[in-house]
């Protein structure tokens, strides 16, 4: 029996809707449980070193997750994967609410932090199906509703918190909202997750995959730069004080937020390889600007160039991946990501270190230089 063009139509438009709910999805819990933090400390009765210790394994348990989530999603398909994933993610948050044993707690960010990868990788393949079927630029949109969720979840979890609910209250609410949404989208997820025949369970990145890894590395880390040493290069460099210079980040962060859900009509308009292009060199002039502003304002301008600039280049690499053919699209897309969160895990330590030994301005010129370097190469591994 013929699909109609109106069914067919429909089933398109849900696969979009879907996709964007679970970028929504893990960016609304991921910001929900920063809110959680000083609350889990309390109840745990932990210092900060113990409490550094313990919040080890979410990056942990990604990075363990991230290699394989492509290959689980091959095999069972983007709805098995997601659906299952999402749902261990959002009961490991539950967790992280209420749990008092350090070593309960230390389990919950364990599965916290591997569903999460599962879900990252999981829901980048998903989107990739969804451009392939629209045969139009998504990526960069999707990956604004995970920075929309980003803003939106900290603030929800903070609004009902200052109604008087309680941490596990407020997080049920934001979690059973979440699942209910999860089941009603998910007729729409992809019942596959590629038309590639292989099942290696993991694939070493080699070639261009490996590179287009590297620069996600650099992409990533220079985000984390920003969040961990933007505010103390501001009071060093800028003579503000510290409740102000924690602007910089949320001000980069809107400006990510803006490009990305603008990303996919300049990626129409001019094309991947332009827009990859432009967009690390302007990256990389804003970092400049944060560097030589005369005053704190135009410094706080400069992060939004950078944000500007940052936008759209970790969507595209990604864009980029599922376009190659020397390496299976879901393993591709799981080196890809799992090199990127390692750049967010050990990239700001290791700008930690260089900045002991030199300063941070040091630090931030060598990022931009980086910027550079992802405009030039990412345009080379394009063609």
């Amino acid at each position: 029996m013929a699909i109609s063009p109106e069914k067919a139509a429909g089933t398109t438009t849900g696969h979009g809707h879907a996709t964007r709910f679970i970028f929504l999805a893990l960016g609304l819990a991921i910001s929900a449980w920063a809110v959680l933090v000083p609350f889990a400390k309390a109840r745990l009765g932990v210092n900060e070193a113990e409490l550094g210790l313990l919040l080890l394994l979410v990056g942990t348990g990604a990075i363990i997750s991230m290699p394989f989530a492509g290959w689980l999603t091959g095999k069972y398909g983007c709805r098995k994967t997601l659906v299952v994933s999402t749902t261990v993610f959002m009961l490991s948050l539950i967790g992280l609410a209420f749990v008092s044993s350090p070593w309960a707690f230390g389990l919950s960010l364990f599965m916290f932090g591997a569903s999460s990868g599962v879900v990252d990788v999981g829901m980048n393949i998903q989107a990739i199906l969804v451009e392939k079927e629209r045969k139009r630029s998504m990526m960069s949109g999707l990956h604004g509703m995970y920075s929309v969720g980003g803003f939106f979840g900290a603030l929800i979890i903070s609004a009902l918190l200052n109604l008087g609910l309680t941490p596990l209250s407020a997080i049920l609410c934001l979690t059973i909202s979440l699942i209910a949404g999860l089941l009603i989208m998910a007729r729409y997820l992809f019942p596959y997750g590629h038309e590639s025949k292989n099942r290696k369970s993991f694939s070493l990145p080699k070639g261009s995959i490996l590179m287009l890894g590297v620069l996600c590395f650099i992409m990533y880390m220079g985000d984390g730069v920003v969040l961990d040493w933007g505010a103390l290069f501001m009071t060093t460099t800028k003579s503000i004080s510290a409740d102000t210079a924690g602007l910089s980040f949320a001000i980069f962060s809107v400006a990510i937020s803006i490009g990305r859900l603008f990303g996919d009509r300049l990626v129409e308009w001019l094309g991947i390889r332009k827009v990859m292009t432009s967009s690390g060199i302007i990256a990389a002039i804003g970092f400049v600007i944060v560097m030589e502003a005369p005053s704190a304002w135009i410094a706080f301008a400069g992060f939004v160039v950078v944000g500007l600039g940052a936008a759209n280049l970790i969507p595209l690499l990604f864009t980029i991946a599922s376009r190659q053919k020397k390496m299976p699209v879901p393993q591709a897309i799981s080196s890809v990501t799992t090199l990127g969160y390692l750049g967010l895990l050990v990239g700001p330590a290791m700008m930690g270190f260089i900045a002991h030994a030199t300063s941070l301005y040091v630090v931030f010129g060598i990022v931009a230089a980086l910027m550079i370097f992802v405009s030039v190469t990412s345009r080379w591994l394009h063609d």
